[in-house]
């Protein structure tokens, strides 16, 4: 059986219009209007994006920020004993280049202690001397308060190759992040 091109329009014979009158009675012949010429479709608009777009400048335009608001917490800070403070004040004016960088965000408490402990360890073969670890502020913290920034101040007090340890510039995360100095392997 050969396949019609739907293109190719087929004259119909009087044999063949006989026989459709035969199966289907008789018919009449409706007037021919032509095929309305099909207009192209304009192109979609992203109109919920583009509104979302709107509403987030006229939120932002709105909205009171207060500075003490963004950055809560207390900082932390660490420096080994008997080493400068000088060092410390380095660390904090952000002195030394970050090499690397962990977040903790959404890891259990658990999962958060393996992590850090890996990535230091990581981080002092590979010769990482200063390296930060994202633990957040604890905004959604309940009554026990940021857990994974008490978790962090913790550990890196009882390690030995820790030398000093410092709440992160804003720019670099703030409260919700601490810049960790390590002492060459």
């Amino acid at each position: 059986m050969a396949l019609r091109s739907r293109k190719t329009a087929e004259v119909a014979t009087a044999e063949d219009l006989a026989l459709f009158e035969q199966a289907v009675g008789p018919v009449r012949r409706m007037a021919d209007h032509g095929i309305a010429p099909s207009r192209p479709r304009p192109p979609p608009e992203p109109l919920q994006s583009l509104l979302d777009e709107a509403r987030v400048s006229q939120e932002l335009t709105r909205s009171v920020i207060d500075p003490a608001q963004i950055e809560i917490g207390e900082e932390l800070s660490y420096l080994k004993q008997g080493l400068s403070p000088r060092l410390l004040r380095q660390l904090k004016r952000g002195q030394f280049s970050i090499t690397d960088e962990i977040d903790l965000h959404q890891m259990t408490a658990e999962v958060a202690r393996k992590a850090i402990k890996l990535f230091l360890d990581e981080s002092r073969r590979e010769h990482r001397l200063c390296v930060k670890i994202i633990h957040g502020k604890g905004l959604r913290s309940r009554a026990q308060g940021p857990v994974p920034k008490r978790l962090v101040d913790g550990l890196l007090r009882r390690r030995g190759d820790i030398l000093a340890f410092a709440s992160a510039a804003p720019a670099e995360g703030g409260t919700g992040a601490v810049v960790v100095l390590m002492r060459h392997a």
